[in-house]
């Protein structure tokens, strides 16, 4: 019988979107960065057009500005979030990169592509975002990362 090579983690990467579920997913990835002294990135993407058609904007004409206001509350909101995975990250003196996507298509293909491009050893993420069920065992979005990330993903509950 083979014995299986196991993979050194030196890049972790942990989709953050301020759902409880994905802050523990944060603190799951600061203790596996910690534990293999790997760099961590810390990742939010903004989904342009779920704001778009949400019902706060329903009347509203879409226009540019109405998109760059979205967007410029949506990473307003982002930061407070990665404020937080950075304190936890300074505590434990762990490399931490922040990054921001914007993309009007897909959070699952916003995700699988940054990990891909950024070779990624190990993807992090929440079993439930704020979009999810909660009568859902996985949430679309964890479920999407697992189906097609080209790493090990870590599914946190």
């Amino acid at each position: 019988m083979s014995e299986l090579r196991q993979q050194k983690i030196s890049k972790i990467l942990v989709a953050v979107d301020g759902s409880e579920e994905s802050m523990l997913a944060a603190d799951c990835a600061i203790d596996m960065a910690k534990k293999n002294n790997a760099e961590l990135i810390a990742l939010n993407v903004i989904h342009s057009q779920k704001y778009l058609y949400s019902p706060a904007y329903a009347l509203r004409p879409v226009t540019p500005s109405t998109t760059n206001s979205i967007i410029k509350n949506q990473e307003e909101e982002a930061q407070r979030w990665l404020a937080i995975v950075r304190e936890k990250a300074n505590d434990n003196k762990i490399k931490l990169r922040m990054e921001f996507i914007i993309d009007p298509t897909s959070i699952v293909g916003a995700i699988v592509e940054y990990a891909e491009r950024e070779n990624i050893d190990l993807l992090v993420t929440g079993s439930r975002g704020l979009t999810g069920f909660k009568k859902l065992l996985i949430g679309s979005v964890a479920s999407g990362v697992v189906t097609y990330a080209h790493c090990p993903v870590m599914v946190v509950k």
